[in-house]
């Protein structure tokens, strides 16, 4: 609970927040950001590379933002729960490399809650976590989905907590506040770590 007493703070919560050193979409990886810190909760941007990482807003670059973890040095035990931003590139990006999607798959083996967006799902397809799962994401992303196993919706958010842990998705930045919402609800309801 925070200082209010509100069952939906995440004080004393750390939460990773994972993207590739290029193409994470601003927007989706700053609003969940300061949900987190509104609420109590500490941000960690974790990243492929160290350094910088560099944001877009859609096709044009955005602002720049320090990794503060490397995820072949990162493990899900040092967090409550994992937020994947969209982008094109950056889940894209995350898929290739071995250790972004062992970390993530390390999220759900420990039962920990997961929040995506956009094209974050690719990273989970990766991963094999979505089999089974009811998902949402950018349209783009459907087929990819249901051929990984998954039950696609066209909902603002989805909230799946039908397997190891709690997912938490939406398809792009106009869901952002939906999104955001859910996001904090489930964490704070995960208790810590």
């Amino acid at each position: 609970m925070n200082a209010a007493g509100d069952a939906t703070g995440l004080d004393g919560r750390t939460i990773a927040m994972l993207v590739a050193p290029e193409g994470v979409e601003q927007i989706e990886l700053t609003d969940p950001w300061r949900a987190v810190q509104q609420t109590g909760g500490r941000p960690t941007l974790v990243s492929t590379h160290a350094g910088t990482v560099q944001a877009f807003n859609h096709l044009d670059r955005g602002g720049t933002f320090e990794a503060e973890a490397v995820a072949n040095a990162a493990a899900a035990d040092d967090y409550d729960a994992l937020v994947l931003p969209g982008g094109v590139a950056n889940p894209d990006m995350l898929r290739t490399d071995a250790d972004a999607v062992a970390f993530v798959r390390a999220f759900f083996d420990a039962g920990k809650p997961v929040a995506v967006i956009c094209h974050g799902p690719w990273t989970l397809i990766e991963a094999d976590a979505v089999r089974g799962r009811a998902i949402t994401s950018w349209p783009s992303l459907r087929t990819d989905l249901r051929n990984a196993g998954a039950e696609w919706a066209d909902q603002e958010v989805v909230v799946c907590d039908h397997g190891p842990n709690v997912l938490v998705s939406s398809r792009k930045p106009d869901d952002l506040p939906a999104f955001c919402s859910a996001m904090v609800r489930i964490f704070a309801a995960a208790g810590t770590g």
